[in-house]
């Protein structure tokens, strides 16, 4: 991640506000790779191509986005077992003590846009996303080919804008060991406090960020593949949470269960829920 000042002019100009992240590398993990997809962008729109290679585009509703060649780090996680009642799996050991989160990974990035099905089409027919989930109202999820992850980008539904990005660390622990950490250093703490979204499973916090928008601090996410089906989540509410520590009032009542699988390729829009 790179962070530059808000009038450096080598900053991406996009439609997604002036604030936040401001454009997206994807990394590619071979050249033939790399160029097929180029090929499928550049088709109808300006690519910059710099001196590394990298490709520079914007989606078609104003994401600055980029492709690069990309050899990923392997991650290395080691999270403590867990305890329950008549399932020891530590035993005489305690828990680590840890000092702050060190986040491992960037799980994923959120932006609003005015027409989620525009770029939602754009990412998977030109860049070979796939849907994993879409939720009515709210937005679409959408893991990158080659990703495990539940979703690498949330295209939201809303006035165009970046909306957060979430950062991976193993477990609940080092979420609240990061977020105290936040907190004594004089950053606002979060007004929804820890949470569990049902969407995806993934447990979250967020806080507000001086760059823009929010970060997020998040783990035991699931992880899919071609295998897994699509879910239509016709009421909204139920896929935002399993549990919030501070209960919002738009959440005061539980919401009803109502979610379908997508068994074709039938994509429903983000409009109202029947």
């Amino acid at each position: 991640m790179l962070i530059r000042a808000a009038a450096d002019p080598a900053l991406p100009r996009g439609r997604v506000g002036e604030s936040g992240v401001r454009e997206i590398i994807w990394g590619v993990n071979s050249v033939d790779a790399l160029e097929i997809l180029v090929a499928r962008v550049s088709a109808d729109r300006e690519v910059r191509r710099d001196a590394d290679g990298t490709a520079h585009f914007l989606t078609d509703l104003g994401i600055p986005m980029g492709l690069r060649l990309f050899a990923k780090t392997p991650v290395i996680s080691a999270p403590d077992p867990l305890n329950a009642p008549g399932h020891v799996r530590r035993l005489n050991q305690h828990r680590k003590w840890r000092l702050r989160a060190r986040p491992k990974v960037i799980g994923h990035v959120v932006f609003a846009i005015p027409d989620v099905e525009t770029d939602a089409a754009f990412m998977r027919e030109r860049l070979g996303f796939r849907l994993s989930d879409s939720q009515r109202g709210v937005g679409q999820y959408l893991r990158a080919d080659g990703s495990n992850n539940h979703h690498n980008l949330l295209l939201l539904n809303g006035q165009a804008a970046f909306h957060h990005a979430n950062f991976g660390v193993e477990d609940l622990d080092e979420i609240m060991v990061g977020a105290n950490y936040m907190t004594r250093q004089g950053w606002e703490p979060s007004q929804l406090g820890l949470g569990r979204h049902r969407v995806d499973s993934g447990l979250f916090y967020y806080l507000p960020c001086p760059a823009g928008g929010e970060v997020e601090y998040g783990a035991d996410a699931d992880y899919v593949d071609d295998s897994w089906v699509p879910r239509d989540w016709i009421e909204p509410l139920f896929g935002f949470s399993c549990f919030v520590h501070n209960l919002p009032g738009f959440l005061a009542d539980p919401p009803p269960w109502r979610f379908a699988y997508l068994t074709d390729a039938r994509v429903p829009t983000v409009g109202n829920a029947d």
